[in-house]
């Protein structure tokens, strides 16, 4: 691998790493990110791990073989300083089982600020005056050799995430917001702890669906279990077999019309066309009694006291988030407002506590 300039180490052995452990047990502080390869294989899967200690930046290659559950372990009673930390601590807990004990947030912690610019190139170039170079976005990072533009991509993720995160932190306290900041955090944690099984009979619903009859539904329940069989079997993202606009445009015309020639996509290869037609052709056939249902959303019916409670909620979390300066959501969002004003006491439990309070003034 080609090294950045701010690059001290590539962890791909286990002599590497065990060196590199006793330097990240004794560093004062630690900064991670991660990089997968969701745009390339299916299903995705954890590409590298960037670490940055005091004066030192790190790559560490989980493709190198290496069993890292000793840096898991390390890692895990340590704060992490992060910068958008959702999809990182999902790819983490459902690729090898890993939960922080704590992080600092970059990006939650910008937001709580009320900056309306905060993604780490924003806060980086606001904070520090540093312009970071664009990075590629869309590379695969299961390659290597990595190139020397997606090393220093990778290695900027997190070279500046301290001296941010110090500038952040210290605003938090002096505008009395980082108890907001650590109980935020601490709830993203625990919602992306959670490792949540698709529902079957819903996750083949994708976006259009609602417009389709029970007889094309069934159609796209065939589509969309082929399509997921194709994609493990190709190790490619289920987007690039099929899009969720062919696959409706698919179901719909199999419902209605006799040939679905015109709407099989162009790229498939004749085997694979051939494959799709007796998937259409084996939907056709299921009987209306197990076609599936059409769902309908359903609608809160709310009464006239607790319309007027939301309104009221919603007035007061608007000033409030005027006063301080902030997205009113982060206070609470439409539904959870809803959720309030129709029965504060059995809702009020899921806000944190900090939004409680900026809340509950208007309780009823």
């Amino acid at each position: 691998m080609q090294f950045s300039p701010y690059l001290r180490a590539v962890i791909d052995s286990r002599e590497k790493l065990v060196a590199y452990l006793s330097r990240l047990r004794a560093a004062e502080w630690v900064a991670l990110d991660t990089e997968a390869d969701s745009l390339h294989a299916y299903p995705e899967k954890l590409c590298l791990v960037q670490i940055s200690l005091p004066n030192y930046d790190t790559l560490v290659d989980p493709l190198a073989g290496l069993d890292l559950s000793a840096l898991w372990e390390t890692l895990s009673g340590r704060e992490l300083i992060m910068h958008g930390a959702d999809y990182d601590l999902r790819l983490l807990r459902k690729t090898n089982g890993f939960v922080p004990k704590r992080i600092f947030d970059t990006m939650i912690a910008a937001r709580l600020l009320g900056r309306a610019k905060f993604s780490l190139s924003d806060l980086v170039s606001g904070c520090l005056g540093v312009a970071l170079e664009k990075g590629p976005q869309k590379a695969n990072w299961a390659r290597r050799p990595l190139t020397r533009q997606m090393e220093t991509y990778a290695v900027n993720d997190t070279h500046y995430l301290k001296p941010v995160a110090e500038i952040l932190g210290a605003e938090l306290r002096e505008k009395g917001r980082l108890s907001w900041h650590e109980e935020t955090c601490a709830r993203l944690i625990e919602e992306c702890s959670l490792l949540r099984v698709p529902d079957a009979g819903l996750v083949w619903r994708i976006k259009g669906s609602f417009r389709l009859n029970p007889h094309a539904l069934a159609v796209l329940r065939e589509l969309w279990h082929w399509r997921e069989k194709e994609a493990l079997a190709r190790n490619q993202p289920p987007y690039f077999v099929l899009s969720p606009e062919r696959m409706v445009a698919l179901a719909a015309a199999a419902a209605q019309s006799p040939s679905v020639e015109p709407h099989l996509p162009r790229h498939l290869a004749e085997p694979h066309k051939q494959t799709l037609r007796e998937v259409i052709t084996r939907a056709r056939s299921i009987p209306p009694s197990n076609h599936p249902e059409l769902l309908r959303p359903a609608g809160i019916r709310i009464t006239h006291e607790q319309k007027r409670n939301y309104h009221a909620l919603e007035r007061h979390r608007n000033r409030q988030a005027a006063l301080l300066g902030i997205d009113p959501t982060l206070i609470g969002s439409r539904a959870t407002l809803i959720a309030l004003a129709i029965d504060w006491n059995a809702h009020q439990h899921e806000l944190m506590r900090w939004q409680r309070e900026l809340l509950k003034m208007e309780r009823k």
